[in-house]
């Protein structure tokens, strides 16, 4: 590495953006590498990544040489975005399945056929809406409750709540 790390972060504590381009220049495929191996997804690794570094900027005097490397201080903020992505991204596809397993009271025949197109839907929702239909359906939050849980203004939940059932009866051909 042309610079030593400890002085790259240390010069980040003054916000010297160079000196966070060149940190991340050094430190950003060993960090990747990690994230992907984890996440099986470039795309979502990429992601992850971009907020690890994101996170690093931030807390860079947090850093203490005495506990560890710079090496190790990106590979564990990695490792731990990682993990708690996937781990995420697991629960969100148990409730994706959970959702998509529940039979309708009003016609068991229908059921398998709405359950698909429904599992297959919402995977397909940005993240944000995604976020509110779980919100709404899996846990029975208003969309008053969702605001305050969110931290996000109501106009927006009604907003995000309206465009993933657009999305939803779209994909789902308008049934259910």
């Amino acid at each position: 590495m042309p610079t030593d790390g400890v002085e790259l972060i240390r010069r980040m504590t003054g916000g010297d953006r160079d000196a966070f381009a060149e940190f991340y220049d050094a430190y950003a495929p060993l960090a990747f590498g990690l994230i992907r191996r984890i996440l099986r997804d470039a795309a979502e690794a990429e992601e992850v990544l971009q907020g690890v570094f994101w996170e690093i900027w931030r807390a860079a005097d947090d850093y203490d040489p005495a506990r560890g490397s710079p090496e190790a201080w990106v590979v564990m903020r990695a490792r731990s975005r990682a993990i708690d992505r996937a781990r995420s991204t697991r629960r969100r596809g148990e409730r994706v399945s959970a959702f998509a397993a529940a039979e309708p009271a009003h016609d068991p025949a229908i059921g398998a056929d709405e359950r698909g197109a429904i599992r297959g839907a919402l995977g397909r929702l940005p993240q944000n809406q995604q976020q509110i239909i779980e919100l709404a359906y899996f846990d029975g939050l208003t969309q008053a409750e969702i605001s305050e849980r969110l931290k996000q203004p109501l106009g927006t939940v009604k907003t995000r709540m309206r465009l993933a059932m657009e999305k939803l009866r779209s994909l789902t051909g308008g049934r259910g």
